[in-house]
């Protein structure tokens, strides 16, 4: 069943196209593929997530500084999750 949403292997190819670019901009922290949330509830849409350290609001920030919104018709969801740092192997 087509629902117009995009399947898995379909987000996850948008993911790799863009990640690199996406790393590029301050504070984003990581990449990935998941399901948007609105006021911290799941909504079941497929999106590309990226993770910033510190969520900035958009009065603050440069335009070319401003995540897309979407890329490739998915929706851009922006997390804060604060620094990640690697862990050693034990």
């Amino acid at each position: 069943m087509d629902n117009g949403l995009p399947r898995g292997w379909e987000l996850a190819g948008v993911q790799s196209r863009h990640e690199g670019e996406l790393m590029r901009y301050p504070n984003v922290v990581g990449v990935a593929t998941g399901t948007a949330a609105r006021r911290g509830a799941d909504t079941d849409e497929p999106c590309i997530v990226v993770y910033v350290s510190k969520k900035v609001p958009l009065s603050e920030l440069a335009a070319p500084d401003v995540l897309p919104t979407s890329l490739e018709g998915v929706r851009v969801d922006v997390v804060q999750t604060g620094p990640i740092q690697a862990q050693g192997a034990e």
